[in-house]
């Protein structure tokens, strides 16, 4: 295996160069982490907004579908689910 200028017996010095190579590629990485990362939570959050507000205009649209709260509770054993105490 051939030595490397840099790693020649005669210069056993730390090698700037390579470190602030590699820590660029790791910077770069790393900032392409955080542009996907912080995308996909754009496209997520937008995707459940767009849910929420369809949910929305459907119950406004549709107001008969959410009539069941006037419909009384269910009684056991001849009393209503949820009583009050006097």
């Amino acid at each position: 295996m051939a030595l490397l200028r840099s790693q020649s017996p005669e210069r056993r010095g730390i090698d700037w160069l390579g470190i602030v190579r590699t820590m660029m590629v790791q910077l770069i990485v790393l900032l392409a982490l955080s542009v996907a990362v912080v995308g996909y939570l754009k496209w997520s959050s937008d995707a459940a907004w767009r849910e929420f507000n369809a949910a929305s205009k459907a119950s406004v649209l549709e107001p008969e579908l959410h009539q069941h709260s006037a419909i009384p509770a269910q009684a056991v054993g001849g009393r209503p689910i949820c009583f009050r105490r006097a």
